[in-house]
């Protein structure tokens, strides 16, 4: 549902004690470090100079073959590449704040507020490479998860089975498929499940570094616990990738701009906020970036339909 109409003002109206407005004694705000994108830390970055993006992804493989005899005629082969496309969609949000709201709280509300815009950005971004949730019709390659449950990479533990099995699972899944696990996304807490795990001896099986807090590694390789909201626990637990196979286009990196005469319309072209009229400050936030997914053929998978580079493990009652 589309707003318009929202922003950072005080408590119903003025009515009743602000939590950022001090009181005579001291205030304070808590809150969560913001987490940042996963597949903008994960994924393979590149910056476009333009709107679109054309990446070359190799579509068929060249074939060489015996030759029969001294005289034998050796026979042609051919090698082909495919374009995948990046183009840039913006994400964006305006947050009016009054200026007098400014004047009173006992913080620097813009310095809360950015924080918490990129944690925005981040979640809106993953949700819709991760999940395909609200993702741009331009789009074209499937979203993460959507690849890999076509193309059959998908296994969900049972209740008493050991996580870490499953894991191997997927792992096994991608080399099948021509690619190489080179790192891990999971839902919030999959760790912990993890560390519950045990031996037939009673060692633990998973034992993260407590410096790296929530991740680490598994199996070597990085373990990444999406926390900035966008992961869907009811489809998975874990997503085992080769990230070199994900595409991050960053068109327009995150900015900042501040407007004092402003207006915001719905729309319909109703003015629902008029920074100027209001004595208010709107705080903008755009960043432009794209996703695309490449799937190059392999010697070990050559079908389009059955071969992705991610794999995806099933919900775990613990988590879901």
């Amino acid at each position: 549902m589309a707003t318009y109409n929202t922003g950072v003002f005080r408590g119903n109206g003025g009515a009743s004690p602000d939590a950022l407005v001090p009181q005579p004694f001291a205030a304070q705000v808590i809150k969560e470090l913001p987490k940042a994108s996963t597949l903008l830390n994960q994924a393979r970055r590149v910056t476009m100079s333009a709107g679109t993006y054309r990446q070359p992804v190799l579509s068929v493989l060249p074939t060489a073959y015996w030759v029969s005899g001294d005289n034998g005629l050796k026979q042609t082969t051919t090698e082909q590449w495919k374009n995948v496309n990046l183009v840039a969609e913006e994400l964006a949000a305006l947050v009016p704040v009054p200026n007098a709201y400014l004047d009173d709280a006992g913080i620097p509300i813009w310095d809360e507020i950015r924080p918490s815009l990129v944690e925005a950005i981040g979640a809106a971004f993953d949700s819709a490479g991760l999940f395909g949730v609200n993702k741009p019709a331009s789009w074209t390659s499937s979203d993460i998860y959507s690849a890999a449950t076509s193309a059959g990479n998908t296994y969900t533990p049972g209740a008493s089975e050991d996580a870490g099995i499953g894991v191997a699972k997927l792992g096994t899944m991608l080399a099948r498929d021509g690619f190489a696990a080179n790192g891990f996304a999971a839902a919030p807490g999959f760790t912990w499940n993890l560390v519950g795990f045990r031996s037939a001896q009673g060692v633990p099986v998973y034992q993260p570094n407590p410096a790296e807090g929530p991740g680490g590694k598994l199996y070597g390789y990085n373990l990444d616990e999406v926390l900035n909201g966008s992961w869907d626990a009811t489809k998975a637990s874990l997503i085992a990738a080769d990230w070199t196979k994900v595409i991050v286009g960053v068109r327009q990196d995150i900015t900042f701009t501040m407007h004092e005469d402003g207006i915001v319309s719905d729309d319909t072209g109703k003015v629902i906020y008029n920074a100027m009229q209001q004595d208010s400050t709107i705080m903008r936030v755009v960043f432009r970036g794209a996703y695309a997914m490449a799937n190059p053929v392999t010697r070990t998978n050559t079908t389009d339909a059955t071969r992705a580079p991610f794999a995806v493990l099933g919900p775990i009652a613990a988590l879901s």
